[in-house]
């Protein structure tokens, strides 16, 4: 493991454990995939309908128990940043996703990101989140002297940018390290996304939710 999952609501055990996955791999979507994929016996994968919560449980169990390595860092073009989140829950709450792409100056992906949020849990929750990972990951990874937090969440942006305090419930812990990260960036705007504006964090958002709703296992 390289390291420890990012706060979470409640989520299964077998969510739990994809998360600790992610985690392990810097919460890079396409890399946990297909390290979980290879992990599953026979022809299945993490979201195949023929693999069982027990094949998935042993998959994920020898993936924490191997050595789990992040990706290679992509080089940026500058110092300067874009970082596009989102956050889904279907049912509002229910199973929740958080997701978030690092774009550099050039407009080149960087990183895209994502992981279950709670099994349970708000739509702002799961925004808070988003924006938690994005930075959290964008500090570990860069040394930023500018961004733009392009996000669709009002609700964030009131509070973060706005100087409110946080409307929805549980979210401090969020809130607190979402401050703390901006605070170390010494140039820092959002961009609010309306509904019809692409957000490539939007899709990420969905994985998370979808591992978010596996049962028990």
């Amino acid at each position: 493991m390289t390291d420890d999952p990012l706060p979470a609501e409640h989520l299964s055990p077998l969510a739990a454990l994809a998360d600790e996955v992610l985690a392990g791999v810097g919460y890079e979507v396409a890399a946990a995939t297909d390290a979980i994929d290879e992990a599953v016996p026979g022809y299945g994968g993490l979201f195949d309908p023929a693999t069982t919560p027990a094949e998935l449980r042993r998959a994920l169990e020898s993936l924490l128990e191997s050595e789990l390595a992040r990706p290679p860092v992509p080089e940026p073009t500058s110092d300067a940043f874009v970082l596009y989140v989102d956050g889904s829950s279907r049912g509002n709450p229910g199973p929740a996703g958080a997701g978030a792409v690092i774009v550099d100056a050039a407009e080149d992906q960087l990183a895209r990101l994502g992981r279950p949020v709670g099994s349970r849990t708000g739509n702002n929750t799961a925004e808070y989140v988003a924006l938690q990972l994005g930075l959290s990951e964008l500090l570990a990874r860069y040394e930023p002297r500018r961004l733009e937090v392009r996000i669709d969440s009002m609700t964030v942006i009131r509070d973060v940018w706005g100087g409110n305090n946080p409307t929805e419930p549980g979210v401090e812990t969020y809130s607190e390290a979402v401050t703390a990260a901006l605070a170390s960036i010494p140039e820092h705007q959002y961009t609010h996304l309306a509904d019809s504006d692409p957000n490539p964090a939007d899709a990420l958002a969905t994985v998370g939710a979808d591992i978010a709703a596996f049962g028990p296992g």
